[in-house]
């Protein structure tokens, strides 16, 4: 959890570019010269053929460092998104703190290797048994390894009475789809903000990525009604649909412990799931873990959606009973298909679905990838 000084519009700041080139260019700072592939690996004779599916930051680190580590490869990146979103940032741009989009926007084509073949679709089917993508136009793309890096899927869909178009209006707003939207989210926030009143601030049931994201966004909520002088008028729910509001139990002490000390404090409620908005009356359900429905009226609310695997993978056979990637969590490797890893929020890992998560795994995806073309075991830990 990052505290911004939003009186210090001065503080400096690593823009989105230069951290997403350090990120990609070098890695986690990690004691391991392995890991972070300082130096160049032997080549496989073969030039084996490397297809990566997504071009969001786990696709981009594992391109680059494979570029220059296996420069006889055949390296092929397939996705159909001309531009890179810089996700972290959403919460900047959702909070007022950054007030433009091009802060958390690039050019994919700016961020790949040169020596990359992009094919501009998108994978609707895995046939790991043949070593093929199918892609959304029809089209099989052919692989002695495989790379899924595509990210996960947003679920507004299963909050009864939600439609993606609600998000930044009427009260309601949203740090995860889009930065357009994020925008908006702080334009829902700050009209909000002028008055006070009640705000439901909501976490997913499922697996989901930044789950830190909701936790900064009540953080920087509650400066915000201070900085207008509304606080006092004001009431903060967090609503979860777990017994802690975060994973790691000295962060979730910590962040209770805060807002307890509050005044007002921010009320927690536990084992309580978004499950329907009713926009016209301003009114959230929330269901308990034995299906019992409460009614919650709100001024604002910050939306949450249960997130889930991609289609792609979810309907193949190189998912897990859950529906994520079903790779080892130490090796990144897939635990049936060998020459399969996952990189990104699509795994099916215990652990973190996070742009750090991104930044520590990469360097490991690739050295194990590099030691199975090579005849080896993998040999790295994640």
């Amino acid at each position: 959890l990052v505290h911004h000084d939003l009186n210090n519009e001065s503080a400096p700041t690593l823009s989105r570019r230069q951290f997403l080139g350090a990120s990609i260019a070098t890695g986690a700072v990690i004691s391991s010269a392995a890991i972070t592939g300082c130096a160049s690996l032997p080549t496989h004779e073969d030039s084996p053929s490397i297809v990566i599916v997504g071009a969001g930051v786990a696709g981009l680190a594992v391109a680059n460092r494979l570029s220059r580590q296996l420069p006889n490869a055949k390296l092929t990146i397939l996705d159909s998104r001309q531009e890179h979103y810089y996700q972290p940032g959403y919460t900047l741009l959702a909070s007022g703190v950054w007030t433009s989009a091009d802060k958390v926007i690039d050019s994919n084509a700016d961020l790949l290797p040169s020596s990359i073949s992009w094919i501009q679709e998108d994978a609707q089917e895995f046939l790991p048994d043949n070593n093929q993508v199918i892609t959304n136009n029809g089209n099989a793309i052919s692989y002695d390894y495989l790379v899924i890096a595509t990210g996960l899927r947003l679920g507004f869909e299963a909050i009864e009475g939600l439609k993606i178009e609600d998000l930044g209006s009427e009260g309601i707003g949203s740090v995860y789809p889009s930065p357009e939207i994020a925008m908006k989210t702080w334009q829902e926030m700050d009209a909000f903000r002028q008055k006070g009143g009640r705000a439901l601030m909501t976490l997913a049931h499922t697996d989901m990525k930044c789950a830190g994201a909701p936790l900064k966004m009540t953080f920087m909520l509650h400066d915000r009604l201070i900085q207008a002088g509304t606080r006092q008028d004001s009431d903060i729910q967090f609503f979860s649909p777990h017994g802690t509001v975060f994973s790691v139990p000295v962060v979730n002490e910590n962040v209770l412990s805060r807002w307890a000390s509050y005044d007002p404090a921010i009320g927690v409620n536990f084992n309580q799931r978004l499950t329907a908005i009713d926009k016209g009356s301003k009114t959230a359900y929330f269901t308990d873990e034995a299906g019992n429905q409460n009614a919650q009226e709100y001024d604002f609310i910050h939306v949450v959606p249960p997130m889930f695997a991609v289609d792609s993978v979810l309907n193949s056979p190189l998912a897990n009973d859950k529906g994520w990637l079903d790779v080892d969590k130490y090796s990144l490797q897939h635990k049936r298909y060998d020459n399969i890893f996952g990189a990104g929020d699509i795994n099916g890992t215990p652990k973190g679905k996070t742009a750090a998560t991104v930044k520590l795994s990469a360097p490991i995806v690739v050295t194990n990838l590099i030691d199975v073309i090579q005849g080896r075991t993998p040999s790295q830990t994640f």
